[in-house]
């Protein structure tokens, strides 16, 4: 079903939203185009479209919301050129720059991330990958992640830039459980976003990541020029992936990358992407992740409602999050619990 993407007759958009509720609801998947009609739905259907997705999280998560936080234990100096980056070798942002971190600091920090009520805590490095490296990074990860293991308890999560399958393997081994690695966005669009390597190398590190037997937690930045259409084609590759968790981000537009100036997304429109990626991934974890707090604002308690049931709190890579106590009482003051595991 395809309907007029003016949507002047209130009776089709909102017979559009009915029939993909109705679909999701048995996991039928949507198509394409009915993914696209619901992304260029006007805003007077917000709300509208919003209650049917809180039905969906609501039928496949219940009212548990899953909590994550990361360390940055490699920052700056990436050879890569992305857009949105303050990381990068590419960009003047004054970004902290420091070699991989010591254990110590990692097990200190995802110690800290349960305390404040994160399940899940992530090792992030920046860079494009551990080749080039030598053995010693690598195994020094898998010590910190079999560390993680043996004394925090948290879920354990990677995001260590491209990966092989042999590498997923070992990683795997030590004890990771799910590995991140962002598309960031529609592979139309991604020449715009990144020159230095292709977006097929991204594809690949996720089918690795599953061919291992690793949960993929992978999504992309929304808000860097693309187009609806892009967004809904970012959507469906990550379908065609299977990947596990969806992380939404929302561009944080940083002084010194070649974003800098982009205007940020307003709030509906982060809440409507949000809702349709509820639509299209009914029974998949939907991520509110990076740029809510600058994006959504004081609507950030409806990105829960929109479809969104795990976030991340405390801070960011490089750049700040809000107080992990707040997003905690707007959990509890939605009515939501935080999920133990």
């Amino acid at each position: 079903m395809s309907v007029s993407t003016s949507f002047s007759d209130t009776t089709s958009a909102l017979e559009l939203i009915r029939v993909c509720e109705a679909k999701a609801l048995v996991n039928d998947p949507l198509t394409f185009d009915e993914a696209l009609d619901l992304m260029r739905l006007d805003t007077e259907y917000i709300f509208d479209l919003i209650a049917v997705a809180n039905r969906v999280r609501r039928h496949y998560k219940g009212d548990e919301v899953s909590l994550c936080s990361i360390i940055n234990a490699r920052s700056g100096k990436c050879p890569e050129d992305c857009a949105f980056c303050s990381q990068s070798a590419h960009a003047e942002t004054g970004a902290p720059e420091f070699d991989l971190v010591a254990s110590d600091l990692i097990i200190e920090g995802a110690k800290a991330a349960g305390e404040g009520g994160a399940s899940k805590f992530g090792i992030v490095t920046s860079g494009h990958g551990f080749s080039g490296k030598g053995p010693k990074q690598i195994e020094a990860v898998i010590e910190a992640i079999e560390r993680m293991k043996n004394e925090a308890g948290a879920h354990r999560c990677a995001s260590l830039g491209i990966i092989d399958r042999q590498t997923a393997l070992k990683l795997k081994a030590a004890g990771l459980e799910e590995f991140h690695h962002n598309l960031e966005t529609a592979r139309s669009f991604f020449p715009n976003i990144c020159t230095t390597h292709s977006y097929e190398e991204d594809v690949e590190t996720v089918r690795a990541v599953k061919e291992a037997g690793l949960r993929a937690c992978c999504g992309g930045i929304f808000g860097m020029g693309e187009n609806e259409e892009q967004r809904v084609e970012l959507a469906f590759t990550l379908k065609e992936l299977d990947v596990d968790s969806i992380p939404i981000n929302f561009l944080n537009p940083i002084k010194g990358t070649r974003l800098e100036n982009a205007e940020p997304l307003a709030p509906f429109e982060c809440l409507k992407i949000i809702a349709v990626y509820r639509m299209i991934f009914p029974d998949k974890d939907i991520k509110a992740a990076g740029g809510r707090e600058k994006n959504l604002r004081d609507l950030q308690c409806l990105m829960f409602p929109a479809g969104a049931n795990s976030t991340m709190i405390g801070n960011y890579l490089t750049t700040y999050g809000r107080p992990a106590g707040e997003d905690l009482r707007m959990i509890k003051d939605l009515g939501l619990t935080v999920k133990d595991t």
